[in-house]
């Protein structure tokens, strides 16, 4: 494979930490304090789910999500930095991938009516699949230093 200035496997590098970066931004600017104390983020996504165009969201939005909104916001909120720090660092990379294209995909189904979040999702989860089967913890990562995968 040729490439300019960086070898194949550090340009994928590249693409893994660039998205690791994306997801740490994601984290960075929600307001934890009303995602934990208020509620806002679960609430906001329970009347997007409502109002959704598939039935099978609403559904499994009321039966998996709306229960347990403070674990949810949790579960979203600390997964972002997870999925963040691990792909920046390159430490258990395929399961953050593995992790992000799924989150992103759930973002992208209920978020189908919204041209700029499903334009982000898709590109995220674009990005995992590259990241994922070209092995991009390879390169300049926690995973390649301590032999893992």
């Amino acid at each position: 494979m040729d490439a300019i200035w960086l070898s194949g496997a550090e340009w994928l590098a590249v693409l893994r930490i660039g998205l690791g970066l994306w997801w740490l931004e994601s984290w960075r600017h929600k307001d934890r304090t009303a995602w934990f104390e208020r509620g806002t983020g679960i609430a906001w996504a329970a009347g997007i789910a409502e109002k959704h165009r598939w039935s099978a969201v609403r559904s499994g939005f009321r039966v998996a999500v709306a229960p347990h909104p403070r674990v949810m916001a949790h579960v979203v909120v600390h997964g972002e930095l997870a999925l963040g720090l691990g792909l920046v660092t390159g430490f258990l990379t395929p399961v953050a991938l593995a992790c992000g294209l799924l989150l992103n995909a759930l973002y992208f189904t209920l978020m189908i009516h919204d041209v700029a979040e499903q334009g982000q999702n898709s590109m995220m989860a674009l990005m995992s699949v590259v990241g994922l089967f070209g092995m991009s913890w390879q390169t300049w990562s926690l995973d390649s230093a301590l032999g893992l995968f």
